[in-house]
């Protein structure tokens, strides 16, 4: 790891601060403060001193992920994104440590299993008791592991379903298959019921088909020397794999279906239907998918001008649209989000559009704004926030400046810094989502909006909130 990554944190250290860009997200400019705060080491026991974590992060709940623990990644924010086939890797990866457990030291099929179980077990140990930031999605890190298991479990199971190598009595690879398959479709069942209106007729066929693919596994052993015509013998084996496939898979396919189908935006994906999840400060969900006290909506996440508000202590995170109640709660940022957490109603998770980002639309009129003129100017715009500078970046085509960084809160440029850069000609225009836009933030983010709001005009652009920096107000 020294070797692999080392080289780039001594080449950034060895760099005089003044010659190199900022380190985004920490509060001195320093590349192991992330290593050790903010972005790493902190993630694991919730000291995240830095720009973006502000301090610790309550021991806990942290982020989207819920309640760390070793049930976390079942739980409703977690579970239906990662925790389909879990029940079969743990299944698959015992079963293979058994099964090969008398071969030689060399032996591939164990190596495997020890390779692809360890992914699984450690990184799934991190993410259930990291009591820092984190998110539904990191769980994509667990899915080679996952789908690893599953396959050469099946696959080997399959294969020796009437013995391993006589190593095993005959009911050894049947019986773990009819396990794997029998709480699988269990799991899958309980993870449907979480939305009971979406699909119904899933939370029937699943439990239905896994019942019987570990019936006919089972009675297999005893029904194949019975079957004396050929198609007989094909029909015993294609029935309860045919069945069990639908037990395992439907669940996890249709969630798939529907993750490809419905339109994303924003910086927290998830997949399938909104689910019930913890109380407190309402859950997350997205457009069309919330619920009363529906945390994130439409408009979630940064707005364009972003930063942080002047919600309560430990506020949550606010959008264009403005719309939520200061958050109350504790173990968030300073200062909270415009728009905050709407708290104390139960809402949803998962859905579309919710988080960090929120609405990226930008109008036609805004767009055709920043193209306007683009070539003559360095940035065509200044906003606060990478998730604010993207989709305008995105629309346009042209280079946008991000004020602090990744969620504003980095103190670069300084104040000074974009005076010269107006004074000079390189940004044209300044946006803003709308009022809440100004007057938050932290680090040199609400010093830069203050200075703009006193020498420019506004002027109203899509909805958007727009200052031209090359036309002071009259005074």
């Amino acid at each position: 790891m020294l070797a692999a990554a080392g080289w780039w944190v001594a080449a950034v250290l060895l760099i005089p601060a003044a010659d190199r860009p900022y380190i985004g997200g920490s509060a001195t400019n320093n590349i192991l403060q992330l290593t050790f705060g903010y972005n790493g080491f902190g993630r694991l026991n919730g000291n995240e001193a830095g720009a973006v974590g502000g301090g610790a992060a309550g021991h806990g709940v942290a982020a989207t992920g819920g309640t760390s623990g070793l049930t976390r990644l079942f739980a409703a924010d977690m579970g239906g994104q990662v925790s389909w086939l879990i029940p079969a890797a743990l299944i698959a990866l015992a079963a293979l440590l058994w099964g090969t457990r008398r071969e030689p030291r060399t032996d591939r099929t164990r190596a495997a299993a020890l390779l692809w179980g360890g992914w699984l077990l450690v990184t799934g140990a991190v993410f259930s008791y990291m009591a820092g930031i984190i998110h539904s999605y990191y769980t994509v890190a667990l899915a080679p592991a996952i789908g690893a298991l599953a396959g050469i479990g099946a696959v080997q199971l399959w294969r020796v379903r009437d013995g391993w190598r006589l190593h095993e009595r005959s009911w050894f690879g049947r019986g773990w298959l009819a396990a794997g398959v029998a709480v699988t479709a269990w799991w899958s069942y309980v993870l449907l019921d979480r939305t009971p209106a979406w699909h119904p007729w899933l939370r029937v066929v699943v439990p239905l088909a896994g019942l019987a693919a570990a019936a006919l596994l089972l009675a297999g052993r005893w029904l194949s020397p019975a079957a004396g015509a050929a198609r007989a013998r094909v029909a015993l084996l294609a029935a309860p794999a045919s069945l069990a496939h639908v037990a395992v898979l439907a669940g996890p396919a249709a969630y798939s279906l529907d993750t490809a189908a419905t339109p994303h935006a924003g910086a927290l994906p998830t997949a399938g239907p909104a689910v019930t999840a913890f109380g407190g400060p309402g859950g997350f969900a997205g457009p069309g998918r919330s619920g009363p006290g529906g945390g994130f909506g439409r408009g979630g996440g940064f707005g364009r001008g972003g930063g942080f508000g002047a919600g309560g202590p430990g506020g949550g995170f606010g959008g264009r649209t403005g719309q939520g109640v200061p958050g109350t709660g504790t173990g968030g940022f300073p200062g909270g989000f415009p728009g905050g957490f709407r708290s104390g109603v139960p809402g949803g998770f998962g859905g579309r559009g919710g988080g960090l980002g929120g609405n990226t639309q930008v109008s036609s009129a805004l767009t055709a704004l920043l193209k306007n003129g683009a070539s003559g100017y360095r940035w065509v715009a200044a906003t606060v926030s990478s998730n604010g500078a993207a989709p305008l970046q995105l629309a346009s085509g042209d280079s946008v400046m991000a004020i602090g960084g990744f969620n504003g809160t980095d103190p670069a440029p300084t104040l000074a810094q974009f005076e010269r850069y107006v004074a000079d000609h390189e940004i044209h225009y300044f946006v803003g989502a709308n009022a809440d836009s100004f007057g938050g933030g932290s680090g040199t983010a609400p010093q830069i909006t203050a200075w703009v709001r006193a020498h420019f005009s506004a002027q109203a652009v899509g909805g958007e909130t727009v200052y031209n920096l090359t036309a002071p107000a009259s005074s």
